[in-house]
Order: C-alpha cells, then structure tokens, then sequence
C-alpha cells in the first residue's frame, strides 16, 4: 500500500526519509494516542523535523454504526495505563468521551489545510485535551480553544465534510481499525499492540519488535 506524499524519500546529508507518514486513526481511540505520542516521541529524541504525521479520519462511529461507549474506552484507557501507557492517560475521566468525534476531525482538517505540521499539532493537541487533560473535543468551547491557540478561524463547510474523503480512502486501501500507518510501501496495523479479544475479554500486548519495525522504516538511518 502506498501512501499519498510519502512514497518518496528525500535526502538531506546522507540521510533518507520519508516526509510524511499518513495514519487513519479516531481521536477518540486511546490506542492511536499511545502510537501517535510514540512516534513524535521517538523523532524528538532523534532530535528530527520529519516525518510529519498526516492524521486522516478513520471514524468508529461509522465503522460500528454506533456511538462511542464511554466506559469501554475507559477500560481500554485502565488497560493501556497498566500495559505499556503509564505515562499516558493522566487526567483521562469518561465523563469526557464524546459522542462523536466529527466536530474534532473537522478542526483538524481545517488544520491540514494550512499544512502538515500545523495539522499534526492540531491532531495531537485534540487527543491530548480528551486523554491527558479530560476534556470533551466535540464541545464547541473546548474547540475553540485549541483552534484559537493554533491561529485558525472559525470551521468553514469544506473541512465539516473532510472525514468522507478520509473514510472513503480508508476503505479504498484496506484500513482494518486505528490506528493504521502508512509508510511508503509498507503498512502497519497497530503497530504497538496486539489486541487479543476471546468472551468479551480484552488482552493487550505489548508489540515492542513490530514498533520498533514501524520506527526503523519512518526515522532515516545514515548511510555508510
């Protein structure tokens, strides 16, 4: 699977990289928000620009032709804090869990608009107000916040309707849940777990090769 402006890799003093990772995630997904911070963590530590994130919407309220279910993504949250997220999650409270995540995915696509960065920390800022800050990304208060921090104005129709683009890709190139990655050729499905479901029970594993596989492909490696 190839991933729109990332398939090719630039050079810049010996080093190759992709200049954009695309996911397809929801912001209400605590899964991505754990593989989402690991990436940017990761390049910080590397002390790197790039790659940038292209977060396109992956919605669940229209994958499971339901809402979002406020006490399962509290378990999830429990599950990842006593697995592999105990630096996450801080402030979290299932009071915050929004019914939808369409109002958030219009914010940061009228982030993309103006560039990748600028809709990466708006994408990233949305999950940390709902998972590390308690607070509800479909309030149109909490919204409008974020978009005033990041210099946007009010959402205008085009970026309201953005997540059918996103949603219809998506199915086109076989996402199978979220987060899904896209580098180059290559493509990785929850890269930082494995989610065993067996009787309604959920076991969460730590994938620390399949991460690691994920972040070897996205960060440049120097040549000689």
């Amino acid at each position: 699977m190839i991933a729109a402006g990332g398939a090719t890799r630039a050079r810049a003093g010996g080093i190759a990289i992709h200049p954009v990772v695309e996911v397809f995630a929801d912001v209400v997904c605590p899964f991505a928000h754990v593989g989402l911070r690991r990436f940017v963590g990761r390049r910080a530590e590397l002390g790197l620009e790039a790659p940038v994130l292209r977060v396109r919407a992956w919605p669940l309220e229209l994958v499971n032709a339901r809402p979002f279910d406020a006490q399962q993504v509290a378990q999830h949250v429990a599950e990842l804090r006593d697995t592999v997220a105990a630096d996450l999650f801080t402030r979290f409270t299932p009071l915050a869990v929004p019914s939808t995540s369409l109002p958030a995915f219009a914010l940061a696509a009228q982030a993309y608009a103006t560039g990748d960065r600028a809709g990466e920390a708006v994408s990233l800022a949305l999950r940390a107000a709902l998972f590390d800050e308690g607070r509800n990304v479909a309030d149109p208060d909490v919204l409008a916040e974020i978009a005033a921090r990041f210099g946007l104005g009010e959402t205008s129709v085009a970026p309201q309707h953005a997540y059918e683009t996103d949603y219809a890709e998506g199915r086109r190139r076989g996402v199978q849940g979220s987060p899904h990655f896209y580098v180059g050729d290559r493509d990785f499905f929850c890269p930082a777990l494995r989610i065993d479901r067996r009787d309604d029970e959920l076991t969460i594993i730590p994938r620390p090769e399949r991460i690691d596989a994920l972040l070897d492909e996205c960060f440049p490696l120097r040549e000689g």
